[in-house]
């Protein structure tokens, strides 16, 4: 049974037990919902970069910061339809797009990202989309047009959060995913480890999604990238570094909290060992931000995934959520067809 009211000290138990008790322990689940050995595979696109007026501790994308991202705008449709086709060719079945927003405005800009996602899911992929806060009916129409799951990330508890975000609250943060929620779309929601906050924070996030009714389908779980030019860059490296068995531990807990979420490998795996990426499997991720950049940071190359899923003799997944919803309902009409067909008695 999904539990849906849990405590910090419950969070906290399973998180810091024995790490062999606690791997079991999420392998079990993982292998009760999920099969064992898939990995989804998605790719994410920055569709317009730069120029966010948000002021976001971690982001290269501020406007508050002087980093080496340059503002852009809207990327054009064939550039990401290229792109698209490109993550389908090399088995991404969710296709995520991600706009450097403080909020969705109505207008020219909007109506070129709801173009966007409707010839994206064309394509026969899960369209996701981050574009920042947006009210009910922007949700609806991003539902309209093809939007499978909407990426809103929490980022932390909401006692560290002020440490981190002073220019949206974490309320306009729930509201955007109730929006969402209510319009029929997915909730892609997570947070970042390696900012500074505490194992109480991290739990503290991770409660927020787990006690969300329905979870998150999809949990993002971001490790943070330290780009030059943000205030988290500058921070001494051993009060931000997360510890490799710490970022393991928080893998295991999000999937024994949320055992029918896919729980997501997101940015920081240039800084993941092999073995550190294998352990995440181990303990219940099951997707994977893949292609050479996350938004605007570094991500591992193709070759280098598919050696690595090779060499623990796991395969990506092969259909998207549409396509198996698609399968079932052909299914489901051709059971349907045949039981409305009479029955002829043996002469």
């Amino acid at each position: 049974m999904l539990k849906h009211n849990w405590s910090k000290e419950e969070a906290l138990q399973i998180y810091q037990q024995p790490f062999a008790d606690l791997i079991f322990q999420a392998q079990t689940i993982h292998r009760e919902n999920f099969p064992p050995n898939t990995v989804q595979r998605s790719t994410l696109l920055s569709i317009k970069t730069g120029g966010c007026p948000e002021d976001c501790a971690y982001c290269p994308q501020s406007a508050h910061y002087q980093t080496e991202v340059e503002r852009e705008e809207v990327l054009s449709t064939e550039i990401v339809l290229a792109q698209a086709k490109k993550a389908k060719n090399e088995g991404s079945t969710r296709f995520c797009m991600g706009a450097a927003w403080r909020e969705i405005k109505d207008g020219k800009e909007f109506d070129q990202v709801i173009d966007l996602v409707s010839n994206v899911s064309n394509l026969g992929m899960e369209v996701c989309c981050t574009l920042g806060m947006l009210n009910s009916e922007q949700a609806q129409r991003l539902k309209e047009a093809g939007c499978h799951a909407y990426n809103h990330n929490l980022d932390t508890s909401p006692e560290y959060y002020g440490d981190i975000i002073s220019t949206r609250t974490y309320e306009q943060r729930l509201q955007t995913l109730k929006n969402v929620r209510e319009a029929g779309i997915t909730v892609c929601c997570g947070g970042i480890v390696g900012m500074g906050e505490g194992d109480e924070d991290r739990m503290g996030l991770l409660i927020e999604l787990a006690n969300q009714s329905p979870h998150p389908e999809s949990v993002p779980i971001n490790m943070l990238v330290k780009v030059e030019g943000t205030p988290l860059a500058e921070q001494e490296s051993e009060e931000v570094d997360i510890d490799p068995i710490d970022f393991v531990r928080m893998i295991a807990t999000a999937r024994i909290m949320m055992p029918q979420s896919y729980v997501r490998l997101s940015a920081g795996r240039m800084e993941m060992s092999e073995e550190m990426q294998a352990l995440c499997f181990v303990a219940g991720a099951n997707s994977m931000f893949a292609g050479d950049k996350l938004l605007t940071t570094p991500n591992p190359e193709d070759d280098a995934d598919r050696k690595l899923m090779k060499k623990l003799g796991m395969n990506y997944q092969e259909e998207s959520a549409t396509e198996q919803a698609s399968s079932e309902k052909s299914i489901n009409s051709c059971r349907n067809k045949k039981s409305e067909q009479p029955v002829q008695a043996n002469v």
